[in-house]
């Protein structure tokens, strides 16, 4: 249930109150990055996924530490924004604010493109690796807000599709059957208390 996170047994294992986190035998981790990487040390995942090669896993490290106030930060902004203002304040979202938070995000998918991805298959170089799962995850938040970012974008739009392959397209698609479904989301849809939440990160824009 929506509100199944915020219980006692949840607060033990993330104090942040925030998903993901793991519970591994005694051991508690929050934080989606952290996560992904020490399950990647754990289970000895094929070499690609974070690669030993010092230089290509210094790739996956820039990516990751990029993208948390870049790709994500501004895709999410673009997600709350356009989904979930309306909803909260019950008004149509004014377009000059649109306008905003897409500029923003535009800036740094050309940055994404120019910086990271360049003219390589993939972000690490010729296979995929962590970051061009976790960048992918992210770039479809917008999408599911009903921006489709990759329909101007040739270069984004050939990489995302070497992605789901190498990921498997079922597979893709189960993963972001909540988030490609997010325009038809209302207001009684939500955890009350995380309204709150959103409503309380949307006012200090």
């Amino acid at each position: 249930s929506s509100g199944q996170h915020r219980t006692e047994e949840f607060r033990k294992v993330n104090v942040l109150m925030k998903v993901p986190a793991l519970k591994d035998g005694s051991f508690t981790l929050a934080e989606s990055i952290a996560i992904l990487l020490y399950l990647v040390r754990k289970f000895k995942t094929p070499d690609h996924w974070y690669p030993s090669d010092l230089q290509k896993r210094a790739r996956v490290d820039e990516y990751l530490s990029w993208q948390h106030i870049n790709i994500r930060g501004k895709g999410s902004k673009l997600f709350l924004t356009k989904v979930l203002m309306p909803l909260l304040t019950g008004q149509p979202l004014p377009p000059e604010k649109l306008e905003g938070v897409t500029e923003e995000l535009n800036v740094v998918l050309k940055q994404f493109e120019e910086k990271f991805l360049q003219d390589k298959p993939f972000i690490a170089g010729s296979e995929i690796s962590l970051a061009d799962i976790v960048a992918l995850v992210e770039l479809m938040q917008p999408v599911g807000a009903g921006y489709d970012l990759f329909e101007e974008r040739p270069k984004l739009a050939e990489w995302r599709r070497r992605v789901e392959e190498a990921v498997g397209k079922q597979l893709f698609q189960e993963a972001h059957e909540g988030i490609l479904n997010a325009k038809n989301l209302t207001a009684d849809k939500i955890a009350p208390e995380l309204l709150e939440h959103f409503k309380h990160q949307l006012l200090k824009q």
